[in-house]
């Protein structure tokens, strides 16, 4: 597997990301090894936070929740996902699937020895996510899912979805910035549409970028179909703290909430919200609002 790695000084002087890098050498059960990038602040001896990002972001979006996160006394644990960020980038399509993901990361939960998470996770963030909350529930205390979902295929995926999966293969050049922009409710200033371009000097840096949206679970034979639907059977006896906090402002992931309400136990009871004036990067937009409402959630399910 040819990989790439985005240079160092890409990252440098980034505004609003002061943060130090660590690195953890991760494998998958196809075999293939690459470095994963993840930032890990506050107490050391706290119980962690997970946050996870998707499409095509990286772990820059949750930089205005991290200080929020550390001041309450958490550690917080942002990785980047293979092929974003400053991990390394497979530079075939075809070395992506989503079982190759959901590996990766459980290597990091391994190596890391995490246990007594709080999930925190978005988009692509929340369909890895949720896979190892199911794979290892006993690692995990909370969850807190915000746009969206675990597609099986069985159900109807909606007509923005299916045009950004097209979009995201045929687009002669991925334009991150653009992506960014049309994914936010807020305008999005140049040095940080920059910023979330920084791991990305060229094309043949984005074959994650752009084979992602493809990853989904479609139709109901997708390869990763069945992993999802004995997912969804654990998430089903799942009785632990589970919020949904989706956007007012998300077309992709609009009313995917529900799903989770209906069939995760774990949501009876908790104080569920639709967080005002956020696009499908709600982090982006309104990071120090969805920062609130997670610790709210966490004070009061402790």
């Amino acid at each position: 597997m040819k990989t790439l790695r985005t240079p160092d000084d890409r990252f440098d002087n980034l505004p609003g990301y002061p943060f130090q890098p660590n690195y953890i050498n991760i494998s998958d059960t196809e075999g293939g090894e690459l470095r994963m990038h993840y930032l890990d602040e506050g107490p050391a001896d706290s119980n962690p936070v997970l946050c996870m990002h998707g499409e095509p972001t990286w772990s820059y979006l949750y930089r205005k929740m991290i200080p929020l996160f550390t001041e309450a006394g958490h550690r917080v644990i942002v990785p980047d996902l293979v092929g974003f960020g400053r991990s390394d980038k497979p530079t075939e399509q075809g070395d992506y699937t989503y079982q190759r993901h959901v590996d990766w990361m459980q290597s990091l939960l391994d190596q890391l020895d995490l246990d007594h998470i709080t999930l925190v996770c978005q988009d692509w963030g929340g369909s890895i996510g949720l896979r190892l909350v199911a794979d290892n529930p006993d690692r995990f205390d909370r969850v807190v899912v915000a746009n969206t979902g675990l597609p099986t295929g069985d159900n109807t995926i909606s007509d923005a979805f299916l045009q950004w999966q097209k979009t995201s293969i045929e687009m002669p050049v991925f334009d991150l910035k653009m992506v960014m922009q049309f994914g936010c409710a807020q305008p999005v200033a140049e040095e940080v549409q920059n910023a979330y371009d920084a791991p990305f000097p060229d094309e043949t840096y984005k074959a994650g970028a752009r084979i992602f949206p493809s990853l989904v679970p479609v139709t109901p034979d997708n390869p990763a179909s069945e992993a999802n639907r004995k997912a969804w059977q654990v998430l089903g006896t799942f009785e632990k703290p589970f919020l949904t906090a989706f956007s007012d402002g998300d077309p992709i992931t609009k009313g995917g909430d529900q799903i989770f309400l209906d069939k995760v136990p774990g949501t009876k009871e908790q104080p569920h919200t639709t967080i005002k004036n956020g696009g499908h990067f709600l982090q982006e937009d309104v990071g120090e609002d969805f920062a609130e409402v997670v610790l709210g959630f966490m004070s009061q399910n402790n």
